[in-house]
């Protein structure tokens, strides 16, 4: 398979995300003695950043891809939620944001000596109605249109449920285009009809109510995931281990790529963003996944949250071929 040939494609994909907005905190420093007040280490402060999270990141991933992408989602009345809005005009995102007065999702992680000493997070997890609801379904409704490919970057803060998903699905399956969603536990229930699924090992194993231990459970649970959420593939992030592709007439494992593995932070991200303008740059669903495994493989050897540049990509592909 040439898979860089499609890499040349990507300028020409647009690709709408719909899903919970997060703007991630990194306070990086480091640790050289534990509190006298209680048996904690004390981080001295070297750097502290800002970086787009959860659907924003998604965006990013494709933006840093060389495609095109815009987000929907909800952002607080707040300076967290200036901070993402400036963040994603920086990185070339176009945004349809809708305000609510819960506050924008925030997780701040601690850094140090390239370990997460500890994460707190800030946020409102209520179910999206009323007046906002209505003003998303307006994004939605012109958006879908305007755009090659969906994404729904589910992080059950509240933006996504059966509902909207049934939206995104009368506007976009008329027109063949792909429904992909990074699902979470808890919400399988919401994705029925969808193109696509991406869990990774935990999350298949929930969804589909098999424990997966082995190649047989496996198998079992992408079988029942696909029967159950009536998709046209379900994409199994397994780690170390790579990817297993279920389509309905086939089975793909694809081998990690990954040299090492530092912080999974944002791989799904990665993944889910790269197999979306794979495939609407023409890949098939098992090119479009090998492609993705490719930029898994880059994110998971970066501590904290990453994107892949077409640059990186391509060395990575021609290594292996």
């Amino acid at each position: 398979m040439n898979l860089k040939g499609f890499l040349k494609k990507f300028k020409n994909g647009k690709i709408l995300v719909i899903g919970d907005l997060i703007l991630d905190r990194y306070i990086w420093g480091k640790v050289s003695r534990i509190s006298p007040e209680a048996p904690v280490p004390v981080v001295e402060v070297t750097d502290d950043n800002f970086v787009l999270g959860g659907a924003a990141n998604v965006a990013h991933n494709i933006i840093a891809l060389g495609g095109r992408a815009t987000v929907a989602g909800i952002v607080g009345k707040d300076r967290a939620g200036d901070v993402l809005r400036n963040l994603l005009a920086e990185r070339g995102v176009a945004s349809a944001v809708v305000e609510d007065s819960r506050p924008t999702t925030i997780k701040t992680r601690v850094i140090a000596h390239n370990q997460q000493v500890v994460r707190f997070d800030r946020e409102g997890r209520e179910r999206i109605t009323g007046k906002v609801l209505e003003r998303m379904r307006n994004i939605i409704k012109d958006a879908v249109r305007e755009h090659d490919a969906v994404i729904v970057s589910d992080y059950k803060k509240g933006v996504v449920s059966r509902e909207l998903i049934k939206n995104i699905l009368s506007i976009a399956r008329p027109k063949g285009k792909l429904v992909a969603v990074d699902p979470k536990v808890g919400h399988f229930h919401c994705y029925k009809g969808v193109s696509l699924i991406t869990p990774n090992l935990m999350e298949a194993s929930s969804g589909s109510g098999i424990d997966i231990r082995d190649e047989k459970s496996l198998l079992k649970a992408g079988q029942a995931l696909m029967k159950k959420i009536s998709c046209s593939a379900v994409l199994i992030t397994r780690g170390e281990e790579g990817m297993s592709l279920f389509e309905r007439d086939r089975v793909t494992h694809i081998p990690t790529v990954a040299r090492h593995i530092y912080d999974v932070t944002g791989a799904g991200d990665t993944v889910i963003a790269t197999f979306s303008l794979a495939y609407a740059a023409g890949a098939s669903m098992q090119e479009a996944a090998a492609i993705a495994n490719h930029a898994a493989g880059l994110v998971v050897g970066e501590v904290g949250t990453a994107v892949v540049t077409p640059e990186k990509l391509s060395e990575s592909l021609l290594r292996g071929c």
